[in-house]
């Protein structure tokens, strides 16, 4: 080998060489980088995991917020159908009531004027009949007896007001 330019004994320190080398680094390297390399990859992997959780949580709620945005709005149109079916309610109800009062008073006003009407009748007759006294007390011109003129006055005003009694 040598008219190749080898030189045997150097080739076999240098491979010896490079063999301990190699065991020794193996020994003392292998095992750190290894292990750095396992948890670096571990991380990355954690890294792209945490990120696909992120990801998909993110999706997650944008879809619950939608979902409650879409519920809200179901809510406030309901809420607003109330307020308007309460608010006619509410109309209605005053409306019947103030017609019910209107009624009311319409028909105390009815009942104070009938009670007026009949007090005003009982004093016109009264009148009449101190009136009617006192013209049969002039024509007779002697004082009558004033209850049997009333009952006469009564009875006469009985027979001629039925027909024109409102």
């Amino acid at each position: 080998m040598g008219g190749l330019g080898i030189n045997l004994p150097g080739l076999l320190t240098q491979i010896v060489s490079f063999l301990i080398l190699f065991v020794v680094l193996w020994k003392v390297l292998h095992g750190p980088v290894t292990r750095m390399l396992d948890e670096r990859a571990e991380r990355i992997k954690e890294g792209l995991e945490a990120a696909e959780r992120a990801r998909a949580e993110a999706a997650s709620s944008a879809e619950k917020v939608e979902e409650e945005f879409a519920a809200a709005r179901v809510e406030g149109q309901r809420l607003i159908a109330e307020a308007r079916d309460a608010a006619t309610g509410y109309r209605r109800e005053q409306e019947t009531r103030v017609r019910e009062e209107m009624e009311e008073m319409l028909s105390r006003a009815r009942t104070q004027i009938e009670r007026e009407r009949d007090s005003a009748v009982d004093e016109v007759r009264r009148q009449f009949s101190v009136l009617a006294i006192s013209a049969a007390e002039r024509v007779i011109e002697r004082s009558l007896d004033e209850e049997a003129h009333r009952e006469v006055i009564d009875r006469v005003l009985e027979e001629g007001l039925p027909d024109r009694k409102n």
